[in-house]
């Protein structure tokens, strides 16, 4: 019994030693891909955006019947609230 449980540790360790190589050799063969990825084929720089002028201020406030209209609807919105 003990020999097979031996074995099986040594399988086990074994195996584990395996995948912990594969995983770091994949690593750095991800990291080496980004570099070369990045070398060659560099981001462009992003284009500047174009300046937006303000909006032109039309000089009149607001028209007296929309204002009558949203007076009027917040006086009943309100009245309906309490």
């Amino acid at each position: 019994m003990s020999e097979l449980m031996s074995e099986g540790i040594t399988l086990m360790l074994l195996g584990m030693g395996f995948v912990f190589s594969f995983l770091v050799v994949l690593i750095y063969a991800t990291t080496a891909m980004s570099k070369v990825v990045v070398k060659f084929f560099p981001e462009p720089e992003p284009a500047a955006p174009a300046p937006v002028a303000p909006p032109a201020n039309t000089g009149g406030g607001v028209d007296p019947k929309l204002l009558a209209v949203l007076k009027a609807a917040v006086q009943e919105h309100r009245s309906r609230q309490k």
